[in-house]
């Protein structure tokens, strides 16, 4: 456990040279949150117009005399409405998978080029690799999340139209199956990640990546485990480290300015 555990300080220490030699990794997030916020304002707007789509209806208010105008959806529309929020969830998890694709493929760029002082940061670079070759991949492999979400969705819809009239026997199995479904969610995230950057590495197709990704994720479990473990206690330590800093901060500024 002890050389596990030596590993995984080895990789996050290479981890942190990878980072250092591409400071703009750490920007990737802020793009990619400017293209969720555009997509998402998009999606925004055609749902607008996507309610005041249909048959306009008049009506006269007997009261005062006022008109008012209700617009009829068609069968159609609903069929794009059901269109229009699948499209949500899939091009979100796009978004995230194509930053996971990048992210995977500078990471090992960097990792197997040999001369890493004349190294220059990839982005651009991986950015266009990942359009011309593994759009394709990258869609697929957020379909997938897609295709687990929309049940998930589904069920939690289920849960709060149906809570307190529900017996405990029905809550129990929507639980159930939420939890089951919450937990194959998070597993195909993490295959899907490892599969990405597969795919990166070795150029092949996104069920192959995936394949050998899994394989080798099983073959080395231990070391994932810890790995993770180790992860996890720096991510806390980071972000103990960072929330100490700013009460710090402003308790230094608020006496500066009493």
């Amino acid at each position: 456990m002890r050389k596990r555990v030596a590993f995984a300080v080895e990789l996050l220490n290479q981890a942190g040279k990878g980072l250092i030699a591409m400071p703009l990794l750490l920007i990737q997030p802020v793009w990619t949150f400017i293209a969720l916020l555009l997509f998402f304002a998009y999606w925004c707007v055609v749902m607008l117009f996507l309610s005041v789509t249909g048959k306009p209806i008049q009506y006269n208010n007997t009261i005062n005399g006022e008109m008012h105008v209700e617009y009829q959806e068609g069968e159609l529309i609903s069929y794009f409405w059901w269109y229009h929020v699948i499209g949500l969830i899939w091009i979100a998890e796009f978004i995230l998978a194509c930053q996971q694709f990048v992210i995977g493929a500078c990471v090992a760029d960097w990792y197997f080029t040999r001369d890493k002082k004349s190294f220059s940061s990839p982005i651009l670079r991986n950015i266009g690799y990942l359009i011309r070759y593994h759009f394709g991949s990258v869609a697929f492999g957020s379909f997938i999340i897609t295709l687990v979400k929309i049940p998930r969705a589904i069920l939690m819809y289920m849960q709060s139209k149906m809570k307190g009239s529900e017996s405990e026997l029905v809550r129990f199995m929507l639980k159930c199956l939420s939890c089951c479904l919450w937990c194959l969610e998070k597993f195909l995230k993490f295959l899907n990640a490892n599969a990405y950057t597969v795919i990166a590495i070795e150029g092949k197709h996104f069920c192959f990546s995936a394949k050998r990704a899994f394989m080798i994720l099983v073959s080395n479990a231990l070391r994932v485990a810890a790995i993770n473990c180790v992860g996890d206690f720096v991510l806390f330590l980071g972000k103990l480290g960072v929330a100490g800093l700013t009460a710090l901060s402003g308790i230094l500024i608020l006496e500066v300015s009493n």
